[in-house]
């Protein structure tokens, strides 16, 4: 799905929040979505599931967290493909001559009553987009790698041609008089946290983790080459565009392809729009597929109502949970805007995410004893399990010489439970682990709260300035107090048998994750 992000979000972003900054907000987001990245990969490896974030927090957190995770990816896909969907239907209306030329049936109107702008094309596109992934869509990965060729492609077009208009031209969008950040440092930051949208999908990735040979390998180079090709286009785009047309003039729903047509370039527009649709419509198919299997695996672990979870026998399609889907999309993408939607999108993918970086830290320090295990993954673990169990029982020495290893065994721990020195001991050590595991337990508490006093101190404008510094203090040394005693203290020895062992290890724990939640939390904040 690279590019459909630029081709929606580029116009509204740098009228609204960036203006010429918008590549630094491009790069901002990029580096929140490679934190986020690698704590989502040790997760996928670790319990790799349909429910991806919602299963990984029901795992570590638990089960009320995990229903909130639940609702922020039904947020994060559901209205992410309404907003890739209202971002077609100007795409498409160029080819009938012009942003307002499309059959009135399909049109944009506005009902001044209601004060929007309804777009029943995105609402028709949405609707066959469910009935295909309701009959069942095979080879989609095949055509999915064909249509993400083709954009890349145009992409390298558009940054190749837009650098030789800008150099013609001056590069007229950087001469503003409002400078490189009109809207300040703030805006910028608003900017980052809308177009954390364009890089939804990187989870995609990690969510191969059972499927690669060596994921200690493959995992994290794939979630860098595919961040790093990403965040470099994006950049490239938007470093070109800006400059080509000021961005107070931009076009918001078709900021790309409008660029070329201001330069008299028409058949660059052309092919610029063809590139947006097919993106567009790659996109919109893969923002709807995981979601019902989201609603099927909460309402299998009872959080939902049962309805969700039938699944058609003939084409093996959760169909109910996909129509649902599909009409509440087609609903969105009638009645809002890109910028609305967006926004929303990004409120569930960042809340999402800073909960995976917490899971991180927990999986670490604090793993659960015992894990509760959501219904819809006790099947796969019980055969993961037995898989185990018969690997463990082959038959590889001497079953005699086992047993009588066992019998020596059990001897030996009897006796040392009647021995008061080693009681002594086990108790001392078993004294210093619960100490341990308190202290972790805090730290982690420590770290979240100062966060979020620092990230909401930091982006709020209404208190003085002193007062403000005075939060940004107190949240700070939190923050670091926290960080200091995980960085100090061991991390749990229950970490390497939790799950599927031997996959992807985050690394640089604990700064990465901590890293992760201040910059998500502070994205968050500031989507105003």
């Amino acid at each position: 799905t690279v590019g459909a992000g630029v081709y929606v979000l580029v116009g509204t972003v740098a009228r609204e929040h960036s203006g010429p900054a918008l590549t630094l907000s491009f790069l901002i987001a990029g580096i929140a979505a490679a934190l986020s990245a690698f704590c989502y990969a040790e997760l996928a490896s670790r319990c790799p599931s349909a429910g991806s974030a919602y299963h990984y927090s029901y795992i570590c957190v638990g089960e009320g967290v995990a229903w909130l995770i639940g609702w922020a990816l039904i947020l994060e896909y559901t209205i992410g493909g309404s907003a890739v969907a209202r971002g077609i239907s100007p795409n498409l209306a160029l080819f009938f001559g012009g942003p307002n030329s499309l059959p009135w049936i399909l049109a944009r109107h506005e009902l001044p009553w209601l004060d929007v702008v309804v777009d029943p094309c995105a609402a028709a596109l949405v609707f066959l987009v469910t009935a295909l992934l309701c009959v069942g869509i095979k080879e989609s990965t095949f055509v999915q790698g064909i249509v993400t060729v083709l954009n890349c492609c145009v992409m390298l077009f558009v940054i190749i041609a837009g650098t030789y208009i800008g150099f013609q031209t001056g590069w007229v969008g950087y001469k503003v008089s409002g400078g490189f950040l009109p809207y300040g440092v703030n805006g910028m930051l608003a900017g980052s946290a809308t177009v954390f949208f364009a890089y939804i999908g990187f989870d995609s990735v990690a969510s191969t983790a059972e499927e690669v040979r060596n994921p200690q390998r493959d995992l994290p180079l794939g979630i860098a080459t595919s961040l790093t090709i990403c965040c470099s286009l994006y950049m490239l785009v938007s470093v070109v565009i800006v400059g080509l047309v000021p961005y107070f003039a931009m076009d918001p729903d078709t900021p790309i392809s409008s660029a070329f047509a201001r330069h008299g370039m028409q058949w660059a527009m052309y092919l610029v729009t063809s590139g947006a649709v097919l993106a567009l419509c790659s996109t919109l198919m893969g923002s709807l597929l995981p979601q019902p299997r989201i609603l099927m695996a909460m309402a299998r672990d009872g959080l939902l109502p049962s309805f969700f979870s039938d699944v058609s026998e003939k084409t093996q399609v959760p169909v109910k949970s996909t129509i649902i889907t599909g009409i509440c999309a087609a609903s969105l993408a009638f009645f809002m805007d890109v910028s609305q939607l967006a926004g929303m999108v990004s409120v569930g993918t960042l809340l999402a995410f800073t909960i995976v970086a917490v899971s991180i830290l927990i999986l670490r320090y604090v793993p659960p004893d015992e894990v509760p295990l959501p219904s819809s993954l006790q099947t796969s673990f019980r055969l993961s399990q037995e898989c185990d169990e018969e690997k463990v029982g082959s038959p590889l020495g001497d079953g005699n010489h086992e047993q009588g290893t066992s019998e020596i065994k059990d001897v030996i721990v009897v006796e040392s439970i009647n021995d008061p020195l080693i009681e002594k001991q086990l108790y001392a050590n078993k004294l210093d682990e619960l100490n341990r595991r308190k202290t972790a337990a805090r730290s982690i508490a420590s770290v979240c709260v100062g966060v979020l006093i620092l990230t909401a101190s930091a982006s709020v404008t209404f208190l003085p300035f002193l007062v403000m510094c005075l939060f940004c203090v107190f949240g700070g040394l939190l923050l670091l107090a926290g960080l200091g005693m995980l960085s100090w203290i061991d991390q749990d020895d229950g970490r390497h048998s939790f799950g599927h062992s031997g996959g992807f290890i985050c690394p640089f724990v604990p700064l990465l994750p901590v890293m992760c939640i201040l910059i998500n939390t502070y994205l968050l904040i500031n989507l105003g």
